[in-house]
């Protein structure tokens, strides 16, 4: 997901940062000079978001000068990239290096197509779970630039303070006269990416996780936490108090808050510019729990591969690690798209403002969102069940069946 409105407060003053500092972006001249020396071949190929190019155009000119090796900026339709790269690696004419999220991990790894990547001790100037999202069977195959998750947009001139926890955010919306305080799209087909922050506070994550990361063969969602999590979710939906209700989609959820009918929003940064916009007092808030433990939402991370085929690896994994890995580049990433830099220096920069300070502080609880391939047979049921149970299904009976389902599907 990205990041579709800018203009958030503070940005004018990032921008200016990153601008001043983005001529001497290189944190490791050792590291450039020998790529110079080695003799490797006079070209790198960088497939980016075509919404990106222009943040990565003083990095790349940069690069150039210090090595002698010419970086080619390649705008793509984010649509079609990973595809492409997939298809396009094996025949020797993909890019060195592709922007994408780290979530395509598992697919990339299946297919061959991403090669190690080597930080070094560049890997602790990252955010945790930054980190742990570029990471896949224990290894680390993404330079990450920057971080993602949901948190609570509320309208601070109706409700003044952050809501306690789940029933104290309807409280408070009740007692400002609202009679739908609280919109999360949802849509026919259910949204388990919005409810799991929910599920994680009754302690039923998807997967357990080994040394390795995720694993695959230690499917959590059957556990009794899970049945806890569908119990209350069956009483927020049609037959309860009707909270979560499948008829609100992303638009409505959007216009509900945008009207004024609805105090507490739980989105993504995408989403900050529109309400904005619209002359809302937006504050970010943690995501209310409905228990005593936090509300976990996924975290998606945004970040560079390196081509299992590139013929220039040294010098990629040298314009990765030394130019993309900087501050001012992280930031001038930052200004194209709004979305929480992954290094921990330009978090901090861009933190000053206090939209995206909200950010990090919800995600900072964040967990990255799996990327083994078994996690497409969980989609492929979970949403479903999901709406069912909002609609008034049993929710043990459903959930033992989703279970159930994405077990059978794995194997």
């Amino acid at each position: 997901m990205m990041v579709k409105k800018k203009g958030l407060v503070g940005l004018g003053a990032v921008a200016l940062t990153a601008a001043v500092v983005l001529s001497g972006c290189s944190t490791s001249s050792s590291g450039s000079d020998d790529t110079k020396a080695s003799g490797s071949t006079s070209s790198l190929t960088v497939w980016v978001d075509s919404e990106r190019v222009d943040a990565l155009k003083g990095a790349a000119a940069d690069y150039s000068e210090k090595t002698g090796i010419d970086v080619k900026l390649v705008g793509k339709d984010t649509s079609t990239i990973k595809d492409d790269f997939i298809q396009q690696v094996p025949t020797g004419k993909g890019p060195d290096i592709v922007m994408g999220a780290h979530d395509w991990l598992g697919e990339l790894s299946t297919n061959g197509v991403v090669a190690p990547l080597e930080l070094g001790d560049a890997a602790g100037d990252y955010l945790p779970v930054a980190i742990d999202a570029a990471t896949y069977e224990g290894t680390t195959y993404m330079l990450p630039y920057a971080v993602e998750n949901i948190a609570v947009l509320r309208n601070a001139d109706i409700i003044p303070e952050p809501a306690a926890n789940f029933d104290d955010m309807i409280a408070k919306g009740k007692a400002a006269g609202l009679d739908q305080p609280f919109v999360v799209q949802q849509g026919a087909e259910g949204d388990p990416y919005h409810l799991y922050p929910f599920q994680t506070a009754f302690g039923a994550p998807v997967f357990g996780t080994n040394d390795q990361g995720y694993d695959a063969s230690d499917l959590q969602l059957g556990s009794a936490g899970g049945e806890q999590f569908a119990t209350w979710l069956g009483s927020q939906g049609k037959n309860g108090t009707g909270v979560f209700n499948t008829d609100i989609d992303g638009d409505i959820a959007k216009q509900a808050f945008l009207d004024g009918k609805a105090a507490f929003w739980l989105t993504g940064p995408w989403n900050v510019g529109a309400a904005t916009d619209a002359g809302i007092n937006v504050a970010i808030d943690p995501i209310p729990s409905p228990t005593a433990d936090v509300a976990k939402p996924f975290a998606g991370v945004k970040g560079f591969f390196l081509s299992a085929e590139s013929k220039n690896k040294v010098a990629a994994t040298d314009f990765l690690v030394n130019y993309i890995g900087t501050e001012a580049v992280q930031l001038e990433l930052f200004k194209a798209g709004n979305v929480l830099p992954a290094l921990t220096a330009a978090a901090e920069t861009a933190s000053k403002d206090p939209i995206i300070k909200g950010f990090e502080t919800v995600g900072q609880d964040a967990v990255p969102m799996p990327a083994i391939p078994a996690m497409g047979s969980v989609w492929q049921y979970w949403g479903i069940a999901e709406a069912a149970i909002i609609n008034g299904a049993d929710p043990v009976t459903t959930w033992q069946k989703l279970a159930s389902d994405v077990q059978a599907a794995i194997k």
